[in-house]
């Protein structure tokens, strides 16, 4: 039980490292809370502070997912269920600790836990977001898509753990996107002009 404890707040710290406010703040002097959507993620960064930006951000969330399940994979003496200690990592990227608890939507963070568990379910993901992403131009829609993909994907693989982890990480998803769908239905979601 304590090495669950110690794992869980370890993810959940990881994924509360506020990517988008370090890049923003060390590089480029602004707070990308006060711009765009006001969002932390790489989407926002990608909007407000450009490519490179918002490519760095991005792969760091990314990264914090991985990493979250990676370390107990390598130093916990105990089996441990990654899935429950990677969720966490989740939690903490939409509700980080490091940022009055609002954080980014969970999507690379998400991808990130998904390609510590499973590389091939994350190449089909990260396909099929870009493919969604030429045909659509919304990040959103393209996302929400994604994670439909995602679980429908681990179904057909049979790999039932992931597929109750996919089913949690749509579950965020779709909430963390509510004002995205919105927009979408009220033709106000900004469009992405660079693919």
């Amino acid at each position: 039980m304590l090495y669950y404890v110690l794992f869980i707040v370890l993810a959940y710290l990881l994924g509360s490292i506020p990517s988008g406010l370090i890049v923003g703040k060390l590089f480029y002097q602004t707070d990308i809370r006060e711009h765009g959507s006001g969002n932390l993620g790489g989407t926002n960064t990608f909007r407000v502070l450009g490519k490179k930006a918002g490519m760095i951000v991005t792969i760091a969330d990314v990264l914090k997912g991985t990493l979250s399940i990676i370390i107990p994979m390598l130093f916990s003496p105990i089996e441990v269920n990654l899935l429950i200690i990677g969720v966490f990592s989740v939690i903490g990227h939409m509700y980080p600790v490091f940022a009055q608890f609002k954080g980014g939507k969970a999507v690379a963070t998400s991808g990130g836990l998904v390609l510590g568990l499973s590389p091939l379910l994350f190449f089909v993901i990260l396909a099929s977001f870009f493919m969604f992403l030429y045909i659509t131009k919304y990040v959103s829609l393209s996302s929400i898509i994604t994670s439909f993909i995602a679980v429908i994907t681990a179904l057909v693989m049979s790999r039932y753990d992931l597929l109750i982890l996919t089913a949690v990480l749509l579950t965020f998803i779709i909430y963390r996107h509510i004002p995205n769908i919105k927009r979408i239905l009220n033709k106000t979601e900004p469009k992405i002009t660079w693919l």
